[in-house]
């Protein structure tokens, strides 16, 4: 069957499970989202070819959220 996605050009979403490489990513991201709960804080990090997630504490969600080179957005 013919497909007009080669499956490494699918735009999924990933999970990102290193906070520095979630900050690297942020320098070319239009946005980060976050949403919070009362157990852990996730961050969705939109760039112009992905979405990229980041689930993770309260408190170390702090730090992260500090770091971030692109506009902030709680949900």
């Amino acid at each position: 069957m013919f497909s007009l996605y080669d499956e490494g050009d699918m735009d999924l979403p990933g999970e990102v499970v290193n906070p520095e490489e979630f900050v690297k990513l942020s320098e070319h991201a239009e946005a980060c989202r976050i949403r919070r709960s009362k157990d852990f804080v996730k961050l969705k990090l939109r760039t112009p070819r992905k979405l990229y997630t980041l689930k993770m504490s309260p408190a170390e969600a702090e730090g992260v959220i500090k770091r971030l080179k692109c506009e902030i957005v709680e949900v």
